[in-house]
């Protein structure tokens, strides 16, 4: 096989991985973009991240991996190590990954292995880590550097450093989830009107999906990428309307969530309610 075919044969390679990639939702920030957003291992495995450098200049990324807990508003806080439970550490020990630093040419992708091997030992349940790409800033040239040295010159550079998180899940045993939607209600400020519900969890692991906003058979509103982790047994959601959409909600309303389309589109939970 000639040196030729074999990079027509990488290039076709790296491109069906991207093609495969981007069928799932994908996420940007800077110059990079990720895909998929999320990651979930059921009784272990592997599976693939692409990164893709989508800006016209050659970019380092830097890949490790943190803690996040979700709370009750649906923000996170991080973790560290030290105050990590048994199941963030358990969550860190199983998680494997390959490569940890990569540099990509302007449209160039590579993607990041990932595998996880739960212990026979370990209870079933769900663990999670958020896995991060953060961009590293490039380093001074040497011939700025020389400039600088020689006029006697202290320089701050105040780079911005882009970065992307997602969950990986590592799944152990049969888990089941559900949730409820409860108590409707429309939350007025100075500058906007705010949908609220209260969201709740039920079973061993994670819920995630959309929210459907539909009066007959018009959708009036929808938000996706809505989770409720272990951690927390419920959360608030708050969807901003316009006002075109609050002319829409009167009179009863169907509220639904289900998962999202490209997992089956299943309901998980609804509500009707004449929302005031």
């Amino acid at each position: 096989m000639t040196f030729t075919n074999s990079l027509n044969r990488l290039a076709l390679g790296l491109g069906t991985i991207v093609a495969a990639a981007l069928a799932t939702p994908a996420s940007a920030q800077g110059d990079l973009l990720v895909a998929p957003t999320r990651v979930v291992l059921n009784g272990g495995g592997n599976a693939e991240v692409v990164l893709s450098n989508i800006g016209s200049q050659p970019a380092t990324y830097r890949i490790g991996v943190e803690l996040r807990r979700m709370e009750a508003d649906g923000n996170f806080a991080d973790v560290t190590e030290a105050e990590a439970n048994a199941t963030e550490k358990a969550a860190l020990e199983m998680l494997r990954y390959a490569p940890r630093r990569i540099t990509l040419l302007p449209g160039q992708p590579q993607s990041i292995r990932l595998s996880a091997r739960p212990a026979p030992e370990l209870p079933d349940g769900e663990y999670r880590v958020h896995m991060s790409f953060r961009a590293v800033p490039p380093a001074l040239s040497p011939e700025a550097a020389q400039e600088q040295a020689a006029a006697g010159q202290l320089s701050i550079r105040l780079t911005p450093v882009y970065g992307i998180t997602i969950p990986v899940f590592i799944r152990k045993g049969r888990l089941e989830a559900g949730a409820t939607i409860a108590n409707p209600r429309l939350v007025r400020t100075a500058t906007n009107t705010v949908l609220e519900l209260d969201m709740r969890r039920t079973g061993q692991r994670s819920v995630y999906g959309e929210i459907l906003g539909k009066r007959g058979s018009e959708q009036v509103f929808q938000i996706k990428g809505v989770a409720i982790y272990p951690e927390v047994e419920g959360r608030t959601v708050k969807i901003p309307l316009s006002a075109d959409q609050l002319g829409k909600l009167k009179g009863p309303v169907r509220i639904e969530y289900r998962e999202m389309p490209e997992n089956g589109g299943q309901l998980i939970a609804e509500v009707t309610s004449a929302i005031q």
